[in-house]
């Protein structure tokens, strides 16, 4: 386990800061344009010199959820806690960041892990299309910084996800925002790092997508040597068994599996098992209970199927999304209030299925 000591005197000032995984038939959710919202006591983590602090932040407290499980590490397909015990993390994953960037706020954060019981969030960055971080960078890297910070201070774990589908073509920006994030957050437990929300059918692991993630991961350990790196994988974060045989070199690397319930079933557990036999670990960074749109039949059964899946195999989840979007797989109601509190009726049937699940098993 690190140890952190976090420096309250270092005055440094801020910057400004999913889709669904697809099937078969190449389609990927992202919002129409009439959609887009434009707005114990276990011991502190060690120390990394090399790491930035923002001013004030202090570490997890030790009776919080990360206080007490400290720094992830990967043993074969297992995901283990600081006091070398498997752990299995549970939350929800924020919609595009430029698009619905409402809930984007510690209140919203402190909700969502006080009422659903969620131990990690995923604040999903948005890299291209109008307004992503290409175009507005310092924007949208604030409103992940807001995220990381409310994570940090509740206590849960944050993965900081490069939502894009061509994240090759714009390697030095991705070098860029993870070494600064690393610099500035690497020393807290917290953070786990998502260098590919989703590659696109057609984009090879072996000559495109691992020669990505190698180049932004070299970037990363420069300033954290320890918290774990999540690498998108191929169609769509859904061809983990090609990883087999040429893994990234680095001791703590998972690979992510997406899917969504109603579209990809017993034949996408199939392969994500071959992964999972090869001792890869797995992490579902993003699902969904609908079909691959994000919209279309909730598939109750199915989803039930999954929950079963990875719980036998200990793989973590965050499901696809906090946002008041109006189709099937978001979990809030359209007008749900920016900041938690929200009453049944703003709930939808999709956000109170994955509610209860993690009110149960959190």
């Amino acid at each position: 386990m690190k140890y952190l000591n976090v420096l309250y005197s270092l005055a440094i000032t801020f910057s400004l800061i999913s889709c669904g995984s697809s099937d078969s038939s190449d389609t990927t959710p992202e919002p129409t344009n009439n959609q887009r919202s434009v707005n114990t006591n276990s011991p502190a983590p060690v120390t990394n010199t090399n790491v930035v602090q923002p001013s004030g932040l202090a570490p997890s407290a030790s009776n919080t959820f990360v206080g007490e499980k400290g720094t992830l590490s990967r043993n074969g397909n297992k995901l283990f806690d600081a006091n070398g015990e498997v752990i299995q993390l549970r939350g929800m994953s924020l919609f595009w960041s430029q698009w619905i960037g409402k809930y984007y706020n510690p209140a919203a954060v402190k909700w969502l892990k006080e009422d659903w019981n969620i131990n990690i969030i995923r604040a999903a960055m948005g890299v291209e299309h109008d307004s992503g971080f290409l175009s507005n960078p310092e924007f949208e890297k604030q409103k992940v910084f807001t995220v990381i910070e409310a994570a940090i201070q509740e206590g849960i774990y944050v993965i900081v996800d490069w939502h894009s589908h061509e994240a090759q073509n714009h390697e030095e920006a991705a070098i860029a925002f993870f070494g600064e994030v690393a610099q500035r957050y690497g020393a807290y437990p917290n953070i786990i790092y998502e260098t590919y929300n989703e590659p696109l059918r057609g984009d090879s692991w072996r000559n495109v997508l691992k020669p990505y993630h190698e180049a932004v991961i070299a970037e990363i350990r420069k300033h954290d040597p320890d918290n774990l790196i999540v690498c998108g994988t191929p169609t769509y974060s859904q061809d983990v068994d090609d990883v087999i045989g040429n893994e990234i070199e680095d001791d703590n690397v998972a690979y992510t599996l997406h899917y969504y319930a109603a579209s990809h079933k017993q034949s996408l557990r199939d392969k994500a098992q071959q992964a999972i036999d090869a001792d890869l670990l797995l992490f579902v960074t993003e699902y969904g209970t609908t079909e691959a749109s994000g919209n279309g039949f909730l598939d109750v059964a199915e989803s039930r199927r999954w929950w079963e899946f990875l719980d036998d195999n200990d793989i973590s989840w965050c499901n696809w999304s906090v946002a008041d979007k109006a189709e099937q797989s978001a979990a809030l109601a359209p007008g749900a209030r920016s900041t938690g509190g929200w009453s049944a009726n703003q709930i939808t049937r999709s956000g109170n299925l994955v509610r209860d699940e993690l009110r149960l098993k959190n």
